[in-house]
């Protein structure tokens, strides 16, 4: 599925206050890349680290809420989801480019 696609089919089953958008789905983001991160936890604490099937299917849900809550922020911001990834990786390559891909900061 193309990204854009899905920004659409996600924004049909967007259903908060508008006048709060913004807030709404960047605490919804925040809260369901929280849920990914706690089930992780759980997998290195209960489970060595090794992810079964049955965990790999409940992450892809979560990453799935993490999709959706992403693609309605970025509509907030007027962004089309493509945009979104292709600056992401235009970010990346260059960094990559100039040798600074590790290390910190926003703008090296």
């Amino acid at each position: 599925m193309e990204l854009n696609n899905y920004q659409s089919k996600a924004r049909e089953t967007a259903l908060y206050p508008k006048d709060q958008g913004l807030v709404y789905c960047a605490l919804g983001l925040t809260g369901e890349a929280g849920e990914v991160a706690d089930k992780i936890k759980k997998i290195i604490r209960d489970k060595g680290g090794v992810v079964s099937a049955e965990d790999r299917t409940a992450l892809a849900k979560e990453l799935g809420d993490v999709l959706w809550y992403l693609a309605n922020l970025s509509l907030e911001l007027n962004l089309a989801l493509d945009f979104v990834a292709l600056k992401n990786v235009e970010k990346l390559s260059s960094r990559k480019n100039r040798g600074v891909i590790s290390g910190s900061g926003d703008n090296r």
